[in-house]
């Protein structure tokens, strides 16, 4: 079984990701890692890599392409299932060929659905600890205090990123890449495209998930 899955950020992605790569063998892919893990190894894709970073520029597709690759030519026969990728039509075209190539189609598309309303509040609702790591929303999970961590009293900070403005801006960007990818699958007839709602408890989303794919 060999999938792609795209979300929003804050729709839930990487958690159900996880368990599905957990529960039935799959490889999670997400490109960032394979990149940090070959530019720390130093292999030549991850030199190649770091010069294009090094000089402030976009890493290549060719060398994102490669990346895969490689991590798939170590072929043990699991699955697989890349997370956020691709990003781009060119990417998923490059994609496309090289599974060809390798004798590993995408068995299906899968599409976390939350609406922006949602997102914005589990993103800009976000507070954490410096002190202990504990983690609050302040529309869900509020902690007793308001600006105050239960566990050990420290003072709760948002990160930048979660403002509700640039929430709003990265929910746009994500809408604005991300549809042309959808409708790139659904024009191929040989992959299914599966778009579930991802407002729901985790279990009752991860339990759609493997009754649409039948595991």
């Amino acid at each position: 079984m060999n999938l792609i899955l795209f979300g929003p950020p804050g729709a839930g992605k990487g958690t159900q990701g996880q368990l599905l790569a957990e529960k039935h063998g799959l490889k999670k892919i997400s490109t960032g890692d394979l990149l940090r893990e070959a530019v720390r190894e130093g292999t030549p894709l991850g030199l190649e890599a770091k010069r294009f970073m090094d000089a402030g520029e976009l890493v290549p597709d060719s060398v994102i392409l490669g990346l895969v690759r490689e991590y798939l030519g170590q072929d043990d026969g699991a699955g697989f299932l890349l997370d956020g990728f691709p990003r781009t039509i060119p990417q998923a075209e490059g994609l496309d060929r090289m599974l060809t190539e390798l004798r590993q189609p995408i068995n299906a598309v899968l599409v976390l659905d939350v609406d922006d309303e949602s997102l914005v509040k589990r993103l800009s609702g976000r507070r954490s600890c410096p002190n202990c790591g504990a983690v609050y929303n302040v529309y869900f999970d509020a902690p007793k205090q308001e600006g105050v961590c239960d566990r050990c009293g420290g003072r709760l900070v948002q990160r930048v990123d979660d403002d509700p403005a640039t929430v709003r801006r990265r929910l746009q960007v994500y809408r604005d890449q991300t549809a042309p990818l959808i409708e790139y699958y659904q024009r191929g007839a040989a992959t299914p495209v599966y778009t579930l709602d991802g407002d729901r408890p985790i279990d009752q989303v991860q339990a759609e998930i493997e009754g649409v794919l039948h595991l």
